[in-house]
């Protein structure tokens, strides 16, 4: 088992405690920044609940026929990345029958078939009807929903009767970024898993035990707002370099040095769109901390909104290009650019 990083075991041990004690609610809200590692501690105290011979630290023994099923846990469909970055994961088992995922179904009924931007009723159905069943290798039964907030109004109904009358042996875990998006009467019958920030010296330490350096280290860091694993993912992939790009995109608008059309064209033309207009956002953000002017710095703060709301037109019908040319006029025009003195980076 690969080990996790020291804020996913402080709550993997706490819940592991939780388990051996028999304290363990029925419904669970593993809640906090996206990107901290609640899937990883989820599916790892599901195997725990699963493994039929644990060890006599309550890890599970990775042999009995459970583990060797969990280990497999092939989908049997490869996850499809959605227009946000986020995954959608088909709804159901993963190796072992008794753990079951629902997460944005693919709508085979579109043309061309993808994936849909909410969980529907008819998935949450279809889970309570499993979790009524008798489990398949008789032990207990773990339902992992990811991303919780993404269930619809209907489905969230249809899903506080079931949290309303659990049955023994059967958990129904819900994973979220943003858990404020799920009515209270859901948030209110789950028991609560908070993964948080780590301190900054425990996130450092952990980005250089994954080969990154000190100075690179820190400059994600800081450039992730504390946040080691959208640092980590940054410096593994183009997200520290499409950063700089971005910044220098931004200066070069700020003088008038590159074409507003041309630039928001080459920002939208791959997958990396939110990603940019993620950066945009924090520069701004960025720049209008180091302003001394008032008013300079509130317009800074509201061009952020603005990028933010840019960006999540990309899931919506509206033209990409277009929406980001007017994003990126504004910042040309507006007080904004003149704020950041034409270096947001």
């Amino acid at each position: 088992m690969s080990a996790f990083a020291p804020w996913q075991q402080r709550v993997y041990e706490q819940a592991a405690a939780a388990i051996d004690a028999g304290r363990l609610g029925h419904g669970l809200l593993f809640c906090g920044p996206a990107q901290l590692g609640k899937r990883a501690v989820a599916e790892r105290l599901a195997q725990r609940l699963l493994c039929t011979d644990r060890r006599a630290d309550g890890e599970p023994c990775g042999q009995c026929r459970g583990c060797q099923m969990f280990a497999a846990r092939a989908q049997r469909d490869p996850p499809e990345t959605r227009p946000d970055g986020s995954l959608a994961h088909p709804h159901g088992h993963s190796g072992h029958p008794d753990l079951v995922f629902v997460g944005y179904e693919i709508n085979a009924k579109a043309k061309p078939p993808k994936a849909r931007s909410e969980i529907v009723i008819e998935q949450v159905r279809a889970l309570s009807e499993q979790m009524a069943l008798t489990t398949r290798l008789g032990g207990v039964q773990v339902v992992i929903i990811d991303p919780a907030e993404a269930i619809n109004h209907a489905a969230c109904n249809a899903l506080l009767k079931t949290l309303e009358e659990p049955v023994p042996g059967r958990y129904l875990w819900l994973l979220s970024a943003h858990p404020a998006r799920l009515p209270a009467t859901i948030r209110s019958r789950c028991q609560r898993l908070e993964f948080r920030l780590p301190p900054r010296d425990e996130a450092l330490a952990w980005l250089k035990a994954n080969k990154h350096s000190d100075a690179a280290a820190n400059e994600a860091l800081d450039a992730a707002r504390g946040h080691p694993g959208l640092a980590h993912e940054w410096l593994q992939g183009s997200g520290m370099a499409l950063r700089r790009e971005v910044a220098a995109d931004l200066a070069k608008l700020a003088s008038g040095d590159a074409a507003v059309v041309a630039t928001a064209q080459r920002w939208v033309a791959d997958d990396d769109a939110a990603l940019r207009l993620g950066h945009a956002a924090d520069l701004a953000l960025v720049a209008a901390a180091r302003l001394t002017d008032p008013r300079r710095a509130r317009s800074l703060a509201a061009w952020f909104d603005k990028a933010n709301r840019t960006r999540d037109l990309l899931r919506t019908t509206v033209r990409a290009d277009l929406a980001v040319v007017e994003l990126l006029m504004a910042w040309r025009a507006g007080e904004g650019a003149r704020a950041a003195g034409g270096n947001p980076g």
